[in-house]
């Protein structure tokens, strides 16, 4: 029993200062303009230790927690909601990796690129962010393609990243 707590205290702490750090990095995000897409991709790293120790469902309830916090807190919401939106990744990233290298790439790109749409429909439709239809309506349609074929790359070269944290974390953890 005395065991038992040991362990729940250990997982509630460092879920409760995972959280935390996931704050203060997006919040860091909403200082410095031009982190508003780094912040949110850092602050996933965050639950990597997480979804490793304690799995898929206390990593969710930690984004949960961070996402009700950032969308609180942030005055970036732009940044906000792409964590919202996109936080979660980490928890999903090990389920996609049994299906073949060619197709899981085309399913993070999907998730990636299907994501934006919804965010950035409900930042313009359901927000009436007029700064972001401004923004978009000063692009040409190559332009906005480009900036989604950067995401797509940025995003997997997130997962690259995610993918080493998790086997350093793995590797660390095992000593």
């Amino acid at each position: 029993m005395h065991e038992q707590n040991r362990i729940q205290s250990r997982k509630m702490a460092l879920c409760g200062v995972l959280t935390a750090l996931s704050i203060v990095i997006l919040s860091a995000g909403s200082l410095i303009p031009s982190a508003a897409v780094a912040s949110p991709m850092l602050a996933m790293i965050c639950l990597v230790p997480i979804h490793c120790d304690y799995g898929t469902k206390t990593a969710l309830l930690v984004y949960t927690a961070v996402s009700i916090l950032a969308a609180l807190l942030c005055t970036d919401k732009e940044l906000a909601l792409f964590y919202i939106f996109l936080g979660w990744y980490p928890a999903l990233r090990p389920h996609l990796l049994r299906f073949p290298r060619f197709l899981q790439i085309l399913l993070k790109c999907a998730v990636f690129t299907f994501m934006m749409f919804i965010m950035y429909a409900m930042l313009i439709y359901l927000f009436r962010m007029q700064a972001i239809v401004e923004e978009f309506a000063a692009y040409s349609a190559v332009m906005l393609a480009s900036l989604l074929i950067l995401g797509n790359v940025s995003f997997l070269l997130q997962d690259m990243v995610l993918r080493q944290m998790t086997a350093l974390y793995q590797r660390r953890r095992r000593r």
